[in-house]
């Protein structure tokens, strides 16, 4: 029976007035990876922060390796790894006096362990030829494998990545979560906050917060699939304009835009007719209409609109 690194239930933090975490309840198996996604200000940094120790919920409880961490923040910081947008490395010292100095913090390792543990991060993460390098050298990219190493030196099996992969480009996001991947077949679990949606995908479960509250819980798969109606695709000359003439009409359900093209939800694949001639008439019509997969990005905006709509 697989085990739960992580238990949520009821979760709640304010500050005065605000409410920035609602009654947020989820758990993480053991060697899943659990996306938190939602826009700035939905609560994804402060439940992290909860969950590691920082900060104290007001009500709900939350357990991290079978400990509470309102009654034993303590044991719990002891046992996770964390690493942030903002990197915690030392930029006077080299990659492995990084390394090092991490796996020293943890008083169960000798130094024979800590230098072969060293080792072996540096070459998990490709830089053992750079071992001898100055942090402050360093592209984005290496600091962000550096950052990886260093929250992974102690072998925690809990692992939290807040907005981890923001300012590096795409091939060093795509190396980077090949390393997560990895981690999570060691059975370590991951609960990851991104605005990238194409790094979702990478996870097992997404929880898609908005305003404090967990608005969506399911698999990738399972969020694109609850889109209602039909996603159209349409390519048109000016999006902005031609989603002004669409949003009042009945069978249109959602429409965001997408670069140079327009994505529109109908209520049924025949409305696809009904917006092609509404296009004609109003002098604006699509180079190309068809129906396309919604995409997580198409889901999240979906979601978050009818969020938007209920608060009217």
């Amino acid at each position: 029976m697989t085990q739960n690194t992580v238990e949520v239930k009821n979760l709640v933090k304010t500050f005065g007035k605000f409410r920035a975490v609602d009654d947020v309840s989820f758990y993480i198996p053991q060697g899943e990876i659990f996306g938190l996604l939602g826009p700035n200000g939905a609560g994804k940094t402060t439940t992290i922060r909860m969950l590691i120790g920082i900060l104290r919920p007001d009500r709900g409880s939350a357990h991290v390796l079978g400990f509470d961490v309102r009654k034993k923040p303590e044991e719990v910081k002891k046992r996770i790894g964390y690493m942030s947008q903002k990197f915690s490395l030392y930029n006077d010292l080299s990659v492995r006096e990084n390394l090092d100095f991490y796996a020293a913090i943890y008083n169960d390792m000798s130094a024979r362990q800590r230098r072969m543990r060293v080792d072996e991060m540096l070459e998990r993460v490709d830089l053992t030829d750079m071992q001898k390098s100055l942090t402050r050298s360093l592209s984005g990219a290496w600091r962000q494998r550096l950052a990886l190493a260093c929250s992974i030196v102690h072998k925690p099996k809990m692992l939290f990545l807040d907005e981890a992969t923001a300012g590096v480009d795409p091939v060093a996001r795509r190396y980077f979560w090949d390393l997560i991947y990895r981690l999570a077949g060691e059975g370590i679990s991951v609960l990851a906050t991104t605005h990238y949606m194409d790094e979702a995908d990478y996870c097992n479960t997404i929880g898609m917060m908005y305003q404090g509250r967990l608005v969506s819980l399911a698999s990738p798969d399972a969020i694109k699939d609850s889109l209602p109606g039909v996603l159209l695709q349409v390519d048109v000359k000016d999006p902005l304009e031609v989603q002004k003439v669409l949003q009042d009409v009945s069978c249109v359900l959602h429409i965001s835009i997408q670069g140079m093209q327009l994505h529109v939800t109908v209520k049924k694949e025949s409305d696809m007719g009904t917006i092609q001639r509404l296009l004609s008439r109003a002098n604006m019509p699509a180079s190309n209409i068809e129906i396309i997969q919604p995409s997580l990005e198409d889901a999240f905006t979906s979601i978050v609109s009818q969020e938007r709509d209920k608060a009217l």
